[in-house]
């Protein structure tokens, strides 16, 4: 499946969550990461992000699509990594 994450937490956690999703997913701008992932490995990525976050004041959204081809991305402005070119 394809998903695209985005978070909102807390400056002082940005960072950690960052490396942690850096690890996973391909990073495309400041807190949106998106990628192929296993629906095992999804599981595994949200246990690891439960253990960083503050669900109190944090947040975390996971869109799900069943294949990036049914994905359209419209970019305006400069585009901050191009996922065509990660290895």
């Amino acid at each position: 499946m394809y998903v695209v994450l985005v978070y909102d937490v807390e400056q002082k956690r940005v960072n950690k969550v960052c490396q942690y999703l850096r690890q996973h997913l391909h990073w495309v701008q400041r807190s949106v990461f998106e990628g192929e992932i296993s629906e095992g490995r999804l599981e595994k990525v949200k246990a690891g992000l439960r253990r960083v976050i503050n669900p109190r004041y944090d947040s975390v959204y996971i869109y799900r699509v069943r294949e990036r081809r049914w994905v359209e991305r419209e970019v305006l402005g400069v585009e901050a990594v191009e996922l065509d070119q990660i290895i």
